[in-house]
C-alpha cells in the first residue's frame, strides 16, 4: 500500500456514483446515523445541551486562540512527566518520526487503537515498507485494515459493511468458515487480537485530548483496546494534532460528556484513559518510554484566519449523522480521510484546492451540522467561505459561473425571480412530460440522473397565498 493518498485521479462525482449504486449503504448509512442522532436527543433531553454546547465552544476558543501558549504549557508537562516529544510539521515528517522511533526500539510488531491523525498521515504503509507487522485493534479498523479498506465514518469506520462482508473478512484469517454470529465473530476476532497485544513491541495511538495543566493524554474508547496498546508494549507513541489541546483537567468535565453524548449518545464512553507518562518504579504496568509527536500538517496555517474555527473539532461524527448528503453517499465518496460537512471544509483547508476545492459544493447548505455541532462550528458559513475560494481561484467551470451570474442578476428584482420562476416552472412541465433522461434535459443532465422531474402544481404557491 502506497503512502500516496488515493484522492486524486477521481472526482467527488465518480466516487459518489460509484457508493449510490451500493444498495445496502443507502440504507445501512441512513439507519445508523437516524439511531445515532436518535440516542444524542435522548441523552440530553433533560438537561440543557446548548448550554454545554456553549461551554464546549469556549474551551475550544480559549484552547485555539492562545494554541502556542498552550502547546509551549502542554510540552513542558509532557517532558516533566517523563514523555519526549517530537514536533512534525507535516505527514511526511510524522511518518519519518514515527519510522525512526522503531527502528531504535527494534519493534517487528506494531499494534494501533483508532486514530484519524495516523490515517491522515497514512502511517501504517509506512511501517510496514520497513519490515514490520502492524495490526488495527479497534474491531471496526481491524475489519478496515484486512479488507485494504478505509473507515467510512468518524466513529463507525464499518458502518459501510455488511455482516457477511465482515464475516467473509474474518474467515479469511480463519482459514475456515465462522458462523454468521455477530458473537461469535466477535469472539474470534478478540482472539486474534489478544495475541497481537501481548506480542507488540510498541503501541500506537492518537489522543482526543491533551491538557496542557497536567501534561495528559486522554483516549476514549469503547473496546479495551486502548487501554491494552497503551499500556501492555513497552513503548507507546501518540500522535496528536497540535490543536487537540485542552487548557486544564477541569475542562474535561465539560469535553468528555460532549464527545460521548454526540459521538454514541452515551453518558460516558466504556473507557477513558488518562496516560501522564511512562511507567514508573513503583508502577506495576504501563510502558517503560513513551513519545508524542505533535502534528502540524497545515493546521497552524488555519491560526488567524476565517477558517480557525475549524481546529475546535473533536472528530465526534455528529455532523456526518445530519448531512443529507453523507447520508446517501457515505464516507468514501469524500475521497480523503475525513467525509461529511466537517471533511468538506477540512480537505480543502489541509490539501488544498486542486485536491479539495470541489467538495464544499456537496452540502445541501441546510445548516444542520451548525445545530447538531457540540462545540458550535459554524460549518455551513465556512462551507460558503470555501466555496467563495473556489470561485476567486478559478477552480469554477466557465459554464457553472455564467449560470450563477445569469441567476444572481435574475433574482436580484422581484420582476426578474416572477418571470424566471414562470420559464422555469414551464420548462419543468415540458421536460416532466419526457423520460428523465439526459438527452432531453441537457445542462440538466447530471441534476436528473437518479431523479424524477417533479410535475408543477397547477397553481403556484404566491398566487394561492393572494
Amino acid at each position: 500500500m502506497s503512502t500516496t493518498d488515493p484522492l486524486l485521479g477521481s472526482t467527488f462525482r465518480e466516487r459518489a456514483n460509484e457508493q449510490l449504486a451500493n444498495a445496502f449503504l443507502r440504507v445501512a448509512v441512513p439507519k445508523a446515523t437516524d439511531h445515532a442522532v436518535a440516542t444524542l436527543r435522548n441523552r440530553y433531553r433533560d438537561h440543557d445541551y446548548d448550554g454545554l454546547r456553549e461551554l464546549g465552544r469556549e474551551i475550544r476558543e480559549r484552547a485555539v486562540g492562545d494554541l502556542d501558549r498552550y502547546l509551549d504549557e502542554l510540552i513542558a508537562a509532557f517532558e516533566r512527566n517523563g514523555i519526549t516529544v517530537h514536533r512534525a510539521p507535516d505527514a511526511a515528517a510524522a511518518r519519518e518520526i514515527i519510522r525512526g522511533i522503531c527502528r531504535e526500539e527494534g519493534a517487528r510488531t506494531v499494534v494501533k487503537v483508532k486514530s484519524m491523525a495516523t490515517e491522515e498521515i497514512r502511517l501504517n504503509p509506512a511501517l510496514e515498507a520497513d519490515g514490520i507487522t502492524i495490526t488495527e485493534t479497534d474491531l471496526g479498523e481491524y475489519v478496515v485494515q484486512l479488507d485494504d479498506d478505509r473507515p467510512s465514518h468518524l466513529i463507525a469506520p464499518i458502518i459501510h459493511k455488511t455482516k457477511a462482508e465482515v464475516r467473509a473478512s474474518l474467515s479469511r484469517v480463519a482459514g475456515r468458515e465462522l458462523p454468521d454470529d455477530a458473537a461469535e465473530l466477535t469472539a474470534f476476532a478478540r482472539g486474534e487480537l489478544r495475541d497481537a497485544f501481548m506480542d507488540a513491541d510498541v503501541g500506537i495511538s492518537g489522543a482526543n485530548f491533551g491538557v496542557a495543566e497536567t501534561g495528559t493524554i486522554v483516549l476514549v474508547t469503547n473496546e479495551g483496546n486502548g487501554r491494552m496498546c497503551t499500556s501492555l508494549p513497552r513503548v507507546h507513541i501518540a500522535l496528536m494534532g497540535i490543536e487537540r489541546i485542552i487548557p486544564r483537567l477541569e475542562d474535561l468535565a465539560v469535553m468528555l460528556p460532549l464527545i460521548a453524548g454526540a459521538g454514541t449518545g452515551q453518558l460516558i464512553t466504556t473507557y477513558v484513559n488518562m496516560i501522564s507518562g511512562p511507567r514508573r518504579d513503583a508502577e506495576p504496568d504501563g510502558p517503560e518510554r513513551m513519545h508524542v509527536v505533535m502534528l502540524d500538517n497545515g493546521r497552524r496555517s488555519l491560526l488567524g484566519t476565517r477558517y480557525q474555527e475549524a481546529l475546535h473539532c473533536i472528530r465526534c461524527g455528529a455532523c456526518q449523522n445530519v448531512c443529507p448528503v453523507y447520508r446517501q453517499v457515505g464516507g468514501h465518496a469524500y475521497g480523503w480521510v475525513y467525509g461529511g460537512p466537517i471533511g468538506a471544509v477540512l480537505t480543502p483547508l489541509f490539501r488544498g484546492q486542486k485536491d479539495g476545492g470541489e467538495l464544499p459544493q456537496a452540502s445541501s447548505l441546510c445548516g444542520s451540522c451548525d445545530d447538531i455541532c457540540p462545540v458550535k462550528i459554524p460549518l455551513h458559513h465556512l462551507l460558503l467561505n470555501l466555496r467563495h475560494d473556489r470561485t476567486a481561484a478559478g477552480e469554477v467551470p466557465r459554464h457553472e459561473r455564467i449560470a450563477a451570474t445569469l441567476w444572481s442578476y435574475a433574482w436580484s428584482s422581484p420582476i426578474g425571480y416572477r418571470l424566471s420562476a414562470r420559464l422555469g416552472r414551464l420548462g419543468i412541465g415540458l421536460l416532466g412530460r419526457r423520460p428523465a433522461a439526459p438527452r432531453w434535459t441537457g445542462p440538466l443532465a447530471h441534476w436528473t440522473q437518479g431523479r424524477a422531474l417533479p410535475r408543477p402544481a397547477r397553481r403556484p404557491w404566491h398566487r394561492r397565498v393572494r
